[in-house]
């Protein structure tokens, strides 16, 4: 499937709970009084299936599932296989805070899981409850140590936030040294809590790995999605980088985003949206459900414009932007 300015869209990210068991400082407000989407305006896994069967008809072929924490949603494993089974549907991915992975790994890999990207934001336990808000460092140490048992692909993913952790960095870098793991920085995105932080660069990261550890090679390998990876010298695994806003990759963009609550989202930034949940309840048929998913994904935005819009309701062509919080868009 092609959007009107010749990209292929090809990867869904389907966000399967908007709960999480970490409070991380620039996603999710510590308040006492956080509310979480009521159990029936989630998705059911009989409505997730039946979308990606239309999702795999048009051209998606590769499925990341995110949350909030995927792992708190009971029976994931078993969604999980069932999505695996749809023709078309090629890789099936997962990005999880780790917390709760040790115990389910080996089902998820069994469902077909074929790479976990694990969210870590700090190398010390200490650093790390401060940005996480809950003492969770040696489960997800143990959920990490237990996923390099499988033959998948391992990533550990760190978001940059000076004010947060910018110590920690060439600290996490050194996860990729001593074992076959791609460790991938994030450049913060200015959404929600995540504006009151200023990003480091991908740039001025990379010079710091070179001071350090010499001679760095780009690799041509590319993933599922944006990352740029890098070999270093000694290192068993790879450094990668997401760069959103100091090397924008909007024109190779290939994804689309379906949320806790059955939103479809085309663009992170933008507002505009298709109600997949409420169609499918009001018993719309698979033809016209069909019809509203390629539409939407054909007239998805040939851009952000986070650098330039980030106070601004709508952009200069009248379009909205998102208000939402990171937490219940989906990761």
């Amino acid at each position: 499937m092609q959007d009107q300015y010749g990209r292929v869209i090809d990867y869904l990210r389907i966000s399967v709970t908007d709960q999480c068991n970490l409070r991380c400082v620039y996603c999710m407000p510590r308040e006492e009084n956080l509310r979480f989407l009521p159990k029936d305006e989630l998705l059911t896994d009989e409505e997730i299936v039946r979308l990606c069967r239309i999702f795999a008809d048009i051209g998606i072929s590769r499925i990341k599932f995110t949350g909030g924490e995927p792992l708190l949603r009971k029976g994931l494993a078993d969604l999980v296989f069932r999505i695996g089974q749809i023709p078309g549907v090629k890789e099936m991915t997962l990005t999880t805070n780790g917390v709760l992975l040790k115990d389910q790994i080996g089902a998820l890999y069994q469902s077909g899981i074929s790479s976990v990207n694990i969210s870590l934001d700090a190398a010390q336990k200490e650093h790390f409850s401060s940005i996480a808000g809950i003492d969770y460092f040696e489960q997800v140490m143990e959920g990490f140590e237990e996923a390099k048992k499988y033959p998948m692909t391992v990533k550990i993913n760190c978001v940059l936030a000076r004010e947060l952790n910018e110590g920690q960095w060439l600290s996490l870098a050194e996860y990729a040294k001593d074992a076959k793991v791609d460790v991938r920085f994030i450049e913060m995105m200015p959404i929600g809590t995540g504006k009151q932080y200023t990003s480091g660069g991908q740039d001025e990261l990379l010079a710091r790995i070179k001071e350090r550890y010499g001679d760095v090679e780009e690799q041509k390998e590319k993933g599922n999605g944006p990352a740029i990876y890098y070999k270093v010298q000694g290192f068993l695994g790879r450094i990668g980088f997401i760069s959103a806003m100091s090397h924008k990759f909007c024109s190779q963009c290939n994804r689309i985003r379906l949320t806790a609550d059955g939103v479809l989202k085309p663009c992170l930034q933008y507002e505009s949206h298709v109600e997949l949940k409420r169609m499918l309840r009001q018993g719309r048929t698979e033809h016209e459900l069909t019809e509203l998913i390629v539409k939407s994904i054909f007239q998805k935005p040939k851009e952000h414009k986070f650098q330039e819009q980030q106070e601004k309701r709508c952009d200069l062509t009248g379009n909205m932007l998102e208000k939402k919080k990171m937490s219940e868009i989906g990761g």
